[in-house]
């Protein structure tokens, strides 16, 4: 598959075609990079000037203490971009680390490129623009949602708060997670070993079944989270 094939699943590049995509890659000057599952693409201090776009795969922005602990912020889908607001925001430095959650292909945007028109003023450069900030609304959307989760008080909590948006985000009981149990554990904040053990409870409740990362939740749980 071509790489302007590629990136036209992600939202920046949606209402561009193909053909337009190509001369586009060219006007950004987009690099294209390939990182194994769990090889770091950017590090916390690290100065970044790039936006990545995730082409294949996915990859995951992750926070570190100063004693070690580390816990997912988010995940970036195919098609999804990350250090932007950094680079937007000519903040410079980077306060988190990215990795390839799994074999990934990122392809880096110089943001200049992106913000200035360019000396051929092609017509999709503004939709590019109005793309971007509607990825960056739904960006803060998403970091809302998760402040909701982690923000509750225990990890019973936090689990079903987190378990019913999914629900409701897929319309279904019934519901595969992105996430295995040590990244869900880090997406809520919470230890692995609890997490699994009020997973145990709930299911011997009948409130949730769970399988890996497929989850269904009982119609008295629905009710009650409703």
């Amino acid at each position: 598959m071509s790489e302007s094939k590629m990136l036209n699943k992600s939202q920046l590049f949606q209402g561009i075609s193909e053909s337009e995509l190509e001369t586009l890659i060219d006007c950004l000057g987009c690099s294209f990079r390939d990182y194994q599952k769990n090889e770091t693409i950017y590090s916390a201090g690290d100065f970044v000037r790039e936006i990545g776009i995730v082409v294949s795969g996915k990859v995951h922005i992750i926070n570190t203490d100063a004693w070690g602990n580390s816990n997912i912020i988010s995940e970036i889908p195919e098609g999804g971009m990350f250090a932007e607001a950094v680079v937007c925001g000519e903040a410079g430095l980077l306060p988190f680390t990215v990795i390839a959650a799994v074999d990934a292909k990122v392809c880096m945007l110089d943001f200049q490129r992106i913000a200035t028109a360019c000396s051929s003023a092609c017509v999709f450069h503004s939709l590019l623009i109005r793309n971007m900030i509607g990825m960056f609304a739904r960006k803060n959307i998403m970091l809302a949602e998760k402040m909701e989760h982690i923000t509750k008080r225990t990890t019973r909590d936090k689990l079903l708060s987190y378990l019913s948006q999914q629900s409701k985000a897929q319309n279904s009981r019934s519901f595969s997670i992105p996430f295995d149990r040590q990244g869900l554990a880090d997406y809520l904040s919470v230890d692995r070993s609890a997490l699994s053990a009020e997973m145990s409870r709930l299911k011997a409740a009948g409130i949730i079944q769970y399988r890996k990362n497929y989850f269904e939740l009982s119609e008295e749980a629905i009710a009650d989270l409703a």
